[in-house]
């Protein structure tokens, strides 16, 4: 190893689902130095040999999933995963090499069959060089950022909803899945035990494609109709609605508050959950920003009561800001996505008071608060 005790990781297939999420998560601990990737690095055989000379373990997961022709999908992965034995033979390197391969493997089609054949060649190469080789059977990955009608069918569904379309169920199977945080962490679990061979991944949850749909139509209909959060105090729950709440548009923020008023003033319903939470209060001066920071796991809503405010997001690994302007003359309220930094600024004249409610108690052992500039 090098740069100290810090393990170097590379990723192909950094910008996709389960890379992008891999990249950003590794990059949050102290025991690894991630070596950017970029998929022109397949066409150019030096930048591949000159990245793949800098790791000491490679995430192989760049593949096809989709393509009318399947001689396409199954050529494809082959010839990915051939460059990357071809690129550590040429610079006499033996990286870890993590494979990702698929339940699919047995089921008969270009993609299985692409995933089964790479396997088998880098386990040879693995033989012929003494070089650790851990090839993962991955069950089907779900989380925030997937492609709907690409990565599986809780995105696609997801995405749906969100967008006010009513999904249709072809067949109810039984689908066997796995959030992708908990696959970054068993990932980050055999990079440090240096677990070698064939690896079966289990899956977390199982369910039918038509009870995910009840799921699903539940969120549409208390948090999307309503503003109301459904339950989320199960762990799959949870999971499935930080998924969910990812499809949902800027646009649709912030949301005005119903206010009742009469003679004595006004009355605002801030949150109306059906899960336990955290409520708190913060009085912010004129000019003061607060916040700049991302959660991967809470969900949080900013309530803007008094004062006027700038609530600025930003997805972790994007350049874009959205910002949103509210008033507390006319009440109203942003909820936070996971993996996007937030903060909250006084623009006004005079104290800003904001509420806000998180679906878990803070903890200093586990604050799942990461702090980052806007």
């Amino acid at each position: 190893m090098s740069n100290g005790n810090l393990i170097r990781v590379g990723i192909t297939g950094q910008s996709g689902f389960i890379g992008s999420h891999l990249y950003n998560s590794l990059k949050l601990t102290n025991d690894f130095s991630v070596v950017s990737f970029h998929k022109s690095f397949f066409d150019i055989d030096q930048k591949l040999i000159d990245f793949i000379s800098e790791c000491d373990v490679i995430i192989h997961l760049a593949g096809l999933n989709r393509h009318p022709n399947p001689d396409v999908i199954y050529d494809t992965n082959i010839e990915l995963t051939q460059k990357i034995i071809a690129s550590c033979d040429a610079c006499k390197k033996t990286p870890h090499i993590l494979f990702a391969s698929s339940i699919q493997e047995e089921n008969g089609t270009a993609y299985g069959n692409s995933k089964k054949r790479a396997s088998e060649l880098l386990n040879d190469w693995s033989i012929k060089t003494g070089a650790k080789v851990s090839s993962l059977v991955i069950p089907n990955v779900f989380g925030p950022f997937g492609r709907p009608f690409y990565n599986s069918v809780v995105s696609t569904f997801c995405n749906q909803f969100a967008n006010h379309q009513m999904p249709e169920i072809i067949n109810d199977g039984n689908l066997k899945l796995i959030y992708v945080n908990h696959l970054v962490n068993k990932i980050i679990q055999i990079i440090k035990t240096q677990q070698t061979g064939k690896i079966e991944i289990e899956h977390q949850y199982e369910l039918k494609v038509s009870e995910l749909f009840k799921k699903l139509q539940d969120f549409y209909s208390k948090y999307l109709k309503n503003g109301e959060f459904p339950s989320i105090a199960e762990p799959f729950d949870l999971d499935l609605f930080n998924t969910f709440r990812c499809y949902i548009a800027h646009d649709f923020y912030p949301k005005p508050f119903i206010k009742h008023t009469d003679d004595r003033g006004i009355f605002v319903e801030i949150v109306r959950a059906n899960t336990s939470g955290q409520f708190s209060f913060s009085t912010t001066k004129p000019g003061i920003t607060r916040g700049n920071h991302f959660h991967t796991r809470k969900a949080e809503r900013f309530a803007v009561i008094k004062g006027k405010a700038s609530i600025q997001l930003r997805k972790i690994d994007a350049d874009m800001v959205v910002e949103y302007l509210i008033d507390g003359s006319e009440p109203a309220y942003v909820d936070m996505p996971i993996w996007h930094v937030h903060n909250i600024t006084n623009v006004g004249e005079e104290e800003l008071i904001t509420l806000f409610w998180i679906n878990e108690p803070f903890s200093p052992e586990d604050p799942d608060t990461y702090f980052v500039n806007v």
